[in-house]
């Protein structure tokens, strides 16, 4: 929350500077209009965060500021560059109008890019996982990494599914997991997408486990029977497409008396997100000396949980989506998480977090969708 109201108020100081110095002798209806984004901004998270229609709130906040939001902030640093600049080139308006214009011109390619095909492009990235504890038998396993499909964005283009489908099995992976967050609000999502979704291949088959998305609560006309139908349908959906879905339990795979275990709890966020994990549950019956993998969702139940209770050496989260938009290694997803995409550890336990394979935005610019591909390696 502290990082939301310190980015309203840089944004808040970037719309006040462009203001004074380039509108406030404008007519009052222009006043109104620039500073509406903000307002709206505003009052969407406070709606989103109190459990008010929070995915539709949360994805108008999520355009308005890659729209408004981040090309205010930009104007008025460049503004400030070239009036600095300009003290000492004498060329203060020149040099002002030129960055100005080359900044905006940049910005609006990358969100025509990120609306058009940035959200198209899917990137395998790979992670290598070393350790003596890992069963010899699994040297070489090969997992690929799905998270946060939200299959009824694909709507806008039904092929770009088609092109994830088989990029994900030329991989030839041991395993594919799934880390939530199947649908944006209805589980009907799904249904153009079944049979797709069911040409996913590997060994070990298809593993997954509940987003946050996945509980259907974004809809709030919904009562709590019609949402717990929803999630049973979804459930059932999951299934019949061949998928393991793991709800606060475990598989465990065997090769040569050796032991892998797959454990997958339900989403595990706090307020306004659903907290249905349970860990403990989840973790039962797994067998002496396997290699423990957790899927959980929210990459914040790592901290909150898996590190100060367990000794679970590898935790596999989305969720964030980097916001879908990243700029080397900086995403405003920072402001909210503080592992929000990529590789972290804490001493002998790891977390890595995929910052998606789909969108419930159709832009992406930076955080391209994601494919996974982690090796499980034995290293002694």
């Amino acid at each position: 929350m502290l990082y939301l109201i310190l980015l309203f108020i840089i944004i808040a100081l970037a719309d006040t500077f462009i203001w004074w110095n380039f509108l406030k002798k404008k007519k009052s209806f222009l006043t109104v209009l620039f500073w509406l984004p903000l307002v709206i901004m505003v009052v969407s998270v406070i709606l989103g965060l109190n459990g008010i229609y929070t995915y539709y709130t949360l994805r108008v906040f999520f355009v308005l500021m890659i729209c408004f939001g981040f090309p205010s902030i930009v104007f008025a640093v460049i503004s400030l560059v070239a009036n600095l600049v300009g003290i000492f080139t004498k060329r203060t308006k020149l040099v002002r109008t030129s960055l100005i214009f080359g900044v905006v011109f940049v910005v609006i390619g990358c969100g025509i890019y990120g609306f058009t095909y940035g959200w198209k492009r899917f990137d395998v990235v790979e992670q290598v996982v070393k350790s003596p504890d890992i069963p010899p038998a699994f040297n070489n396993y090969r997992i690929v990494q799905l998270s946060d499909l939200h299959v009824g964005t694909f709507d806008h283009d039904p092929a770009v599914l088609d092109t994830l489908i088989n990029i994900v099995n030329s991989l030839k992976a041991d395993l594919i997991v799934f880390t939530g967050d199947l649908i944006n609000v209805h589980h009907n999502e799904v249904d153009p997408y079944m049979e797709a979704l069911s040409k996913m291949k590997a060994t070990d088959g298809v593993i997954s486990i509940m987003g946050n998305h996945d509980y259907a609560y974004y809809d709030k006309e919904a009562d709590e029977d019609e949402l717990n139908r929803r999630i049973l349908a979804l459930e059932q959906k999951e299934r019949d497409m061949g998928w393991d879905l793991l709800l606060n339990e475990n598989r465990v795979f065997e090769r040569d008396g050796q032991y892998l275990a797959i454990v997958g709890v339900e989403n595990d966020s706090k307020p306004p997100h659903p907290a249905r994990g349970d860990l403990k549950a989840a973790l039962v019956g797994i067998p002496e000396g396997a290699y423990v993998i957790l899927l959980s969702h929210d990459p914040s139940h790592w901290r909150r949980e898996v590190v100060p209770e367990t000794n679970i050496p590898v935790t596999l989260s989305g969720h964030t989506h980097a916001m879908q938009f990243k700029i080397g290694n900086i995403s405003p997803a920072q402001l909210i998480y503080d592992e929000w995409g990529g590789h972290f550890d804490e001493d002998e336990q790891m977390l890595y977090v995929n910052v998606g394979t789909g969108s419930n935005v159709p832009f992406r610019f930076g955080a391209w969708s994601e494919i996974g591909l982690i090796t499980l390696v034995h290293e002694d």
